[in-house]
């Protein structure tokens, strides 16, 4: 199974070197007041895709965060509560921590 990831990442390296290749050519990026930026199509695409990526990593991570505090949040509400003969020790209280 391993070797079959190995293969198909090396299929995929060659398959974006080849369209790196291909979109070699100069583009002009026009920007506000008559500014415009000339570099390979690659570059832009690279730039635009890391950007994209960022944004939702960031996204991801203030919602992972949210998440976080709230299951904090109910964990101390219920360690706040007298003790039960029928409330189970949770398992996964470790994990969480």
């Amino acid at each position: 199974m391993r070797y079959i990831v190995r293969i198909i990442e090396l299929a995929l390296l060659v398959f974006l070197i080849a369209v790196t290749v291909q979109n070699s050519h100069m583009v002009e990026f026009k920007l506000f007041f008559g500014q415009s930026w000339s570099a390979p199509l690659i570059v832009f695409l690279l730039v635009f895709f890391v950007a994209g990526a960022a944004v939702g990593l960031l996204a991801t991570f203030s919602y992972y965060l949210r998440m976080r505090k709230e299951l904090s949040l109910l964990k101390k509400e219920l360690r706040s509560r007298p003790p039960s003969s029928k409330v189970a020790v949770d398992p996964s209280d470790a994990l969480a921590d």
